[in-house]
């Protein structure tokens, strides 16, 4: 298998197919920027193409394409405070802070670097232990996906530094949100006020832009009219590159701890990048020793969301190589580019097929080095465009808000309702309630609802609902962890305030 990964190494490095992959991270970086073009479109409209290409070289492009959007959703939720993809929900908590203390290439430099390394740990687990991990993958059912679901919305204890209490009423909201539309089991139509156009539901992408960046630019551009969009003007130096890179690599055990998540959760079909880079950030933010420092601008937290999410790619790869699952949307676009040239998952891959796949595997892990050094070197230009005086910066981002919220559906109600989000997350915000648990039930609503529903159904005709969503191997596991999660803020409260009375007992 070495051997085969060295053939592999050898083909990326033809100079046709080193271009073109060039070229993808390039068009990958620019469709993960731009608001509502996600990786999964640019993959879409880019697979035709590749029809002319030898195999090899079109599945190499295909990979700079994803490899370069994991990084590229990363810019404006640094930036300007939108997720270009539901992956980068994380990385605003820490970046746009960042960008607000005029620090926005630190945030750049470490999501680049950061995505370069979880996306070499999960590249490093595909090519060598994909078999047994797609066996583990089939193991995931309705109870799993359901727990998932539950485990995912403890974050919500996490995230509200606040009030707990107003954070899982922000969640609440959100699974509310997540009902709107068509029923995927039984087919009812729920919450659609008479509107046939959201029998599809609310879309994500347009929830993101709402609740994340029009508050944003309501609070601080339109309401305070200020000259600026960010406190402080950002002043680019090459030395920060350095810094930002020597600081992370102080910290090995967040880069592998996060990278490690972005691969499991990426390997569990259709979990994807937003559950990832959401735990990721939370066991960064739990097992630090200053959690109070996220959510106020470290770049350990950016770190952490990002090495998840670009992990989650090449882990996704893991059942659709070895099973034919696609782990999510975008491998589900390269499950049809493998179909196109006649290349069936499974066995054959690593057999029949072997160069071309393992070109295609060092091709994700070469595409994670030109995205380090693109995103660390471009931080010097991409984070220049926040000093862009705010009555020329505030207008062009609200023309791309609305054409990324028009161009997922090609649905006008969909602009008004970003701009309902809008308002709504402007005024929440008054009221100190924090978007995010909004977002996260609207992602892990359906999550919840599909994986309890089927678990229903399915154990009663196994002979017990409670045994079959219970007594599982994986859900076990699960569960535990859910109550770990549950249980660790009122540890972390009861250890602050043993701290504080020891402090006070010595002075």
């Amino acid at each position: 298998m070495f051997d085969v990964a060295i053939q592999g190494l050898w083909q990326v490095f033809i100079p046709l197919h080193f271009s073109l992959l060039a070229v993808g991270v390039f068009m990958g970086i620019t469709f993960g920027a731009l608001p509502g073009l996600t990786a999964t479109m640019g993959l879409a409209l880019l697979v035709p193409f590749t029809f002319t290409m030898s195999p090899a070289a079109g599945l190499i492009m295909l990979a700079g394409i994803y490899v370069g959007a994991m990084y590229g959703d990363a810019i404006p939720a640094i930036l300007i405070n939108t997720p270009g993809t539901p992956a980068a929900i994380a990385t605003t908590f820490d970046g746009f802070p960042l960008t607000q203390k005029g620090m926005a290439q630190h945030a750049l430099v470490a999501a680049a670097v950061a995505s370069a390394c979880g996306s070499l740990l999960a590249n490093i687990v595909l090519a060598s232990a994909a078999p047994p991990l797609a066996i583990v993958s089939l193991k995931f059912g309705p109870p799993e996906y359901f727990w998932l679901g539950i485990f995912g919305l403890t974050i919500i204890s996490t995230l509200s530094s606040g009030s707990v209490i107003k954070g899982f009423l922000a969640g609440a909201v959100g699974m509310i949100l997540s009902a709107v539309g068509m029923a995927e089991i039984g087919g009812d139509i729920r919450l659609t006020f008479g509107f046939p156009e959201l029998q599809g539901g609310i879309e994500l992408i347009v929830a993101l832009i709402g609740f994340f960046c029009m508050p944003e630019i309501l609070r601080s551009v339109i309401g305070k009219r200020r000259a600026a969009y960010t406190d402080k003007a950002v002043t680019p130096r090459f030395n920060v590159i350095w810094q930002v890179v020597s600081t992370l690599f102080r910290n090995p055990v967040l880069l592998v701890r996060s990278g490690g998540i972005g691969t499991i959760v990426g390997f569990a079909p259709g979990a994807g990048g937003n559950i990832a880079s959401m735990v990721s950030y939370n066991e960064a933010r739990r097992w630090d020793k200053n959690p109070d420092e996220y959510g106020k601008g470290t770049v350990k937290g950016v770190a952490a969301s990002e090495a998840a999410n670009s992990a989650m790619a090449p882990g996704s790869l893991i059942p659709l190589l070895t099973l034919g699952i696609p782990g999510s949307p975008p491998a589900a676009v390269i499950l049809g580019a493998l179909m196109l040239h006649g290349m069936r998952p499974g066995a054959e891959l690593f057999t029949d097929y072997a160069s071309i796949t393992f070109a295609f595997i060092m091709a994700l892990l070469v595409a994670a080095f030109l995205v380090s050094i693109i995103g660390s070197l471009g931080s010097v230009v991409f984070s220049r465009i926040i000093n862009i005086p705010s009555r020329y910066l505030a207008p062009g981002i609200i023309f791309m808000t609305v054409l990324g919220s028009y161009a997922i559906r090609n649905n006008i109600l969909d602009i008004w309702i970003m701009f309902g989000f809008g308002i709504i997350g402007y005024i929440s915000a008054k009221l100190k309630f924090h978007p995010a648990p909004i977002v996260l039930g609207l992602i892990l609503g359906p999550f919840v609802e599909e994986g309890l529903v089927q678990s229903m159904l399915a154990g009663q005709a196994a002979g017990g609902t409670l045994q079959y969503l219970v007594f599982r191997p994986i859900s076990g596991i699960l569960i535990a962890l859910c109550l770990f999660s549950l249980m660790w803020p009122v540890y972390a409260m009861w250890r602050s305030k043993r701290r504080a009375n020891s402090k006070g007992g010595a002075v």
